[in-house]
């Protein structure tokens, strides 16, 4: 299984780059986040875990983690090419994937962005309480405040993109992720992306880095 790891902070885009590249239907995105989530909402063992961390601000233990990316990885094909989104978090993460005998890491992309922007990203977040729609009070707002364009629904923000929580959440990652862009340069394996431009350029970017032509 041919595995790309997209790294960056939270609000870096790499969520929305990867779920572009779905839509073509050459990879396949797999979302930590979305998963974690899932598993919250469903209110199941791991879900309830996993939410004391999340509201926190704080990382997922690796225990979970791990479990959680093996038991997705599982339902693709051998020749699946996999975008993950949000995991490895930390070295740990990073070497469980590496000792899969399913799956090969071809690249790990850092997706570049200024403190500033992230946090002005993630604080901004809306999302729809009924579809999952996601707005931004300054760049994609809603015709109306609080309600959903798509179907109605009032819009909420997430516990973990509040501004306290939210540079926690910053935090966390320079102290315990950011060692993986070490791991994966000392394999060859690192590329860097400027995460700071309009999304239509990063994607094209990001194309022609996935196809060896940047």
């Amino acid at each position: 299984m041919n595995i790309t790891v997209f790294l960056g902070a939270p609000g870096s885009g790499k969520g929305t780059q990867a779920k572009r590249l779905a839509e073509s239907k050459k990879f396949i995105h797999l979302s930590t986040g979305d998963r974690l989530r899932e598993a919250m909402q469903k209110g199941d063992d791991l879900g309830k875990r996993a939410k004391i961390f999340v509201d926190r601000g704080e990382l997922v233990p690796d225990s979970i983690m791990i479990d959680l990316i093996d038991d997705c990885l599982t339902k693709f094909p051998l020749q699946a090419r996999v975008l993950l989104d949000g995991f490895p978090r930390t070295l740990a993460q990073a070497k469980a994937l590496d000792n899969n005998p399913a799956t090969r890491v071809e690249r790990a992309i850092n997706f570049v962005v200024p403190e500033e922007a992230l946090v002005a990203r993630l604080t901004g977040r809306r999302i729809c309480e009924k579809c999952g729609e996601p707005f931004h009070v300054e760049f994609v707002p809603p015709r109306k405040d609080n309600v959903c364009d798509k179907c109605g629904g009032k819009l909420y923000q997430r516990a973990d993109d509040k501004r306290e929580v939210v540079t926690k959440r910053l935090e966390v990652y320079r102290n315990l992720t950011e060692p993986l862009l070490s791991y994966y340069q000392s394999g060859n394996k690192l590329a860097e992306l400027n995460g700071n431009k309009p999304a239509e350029v990063i994607q094209q970017d990001l194309t022609r880095l996935l196809n060896g032509k940047y």
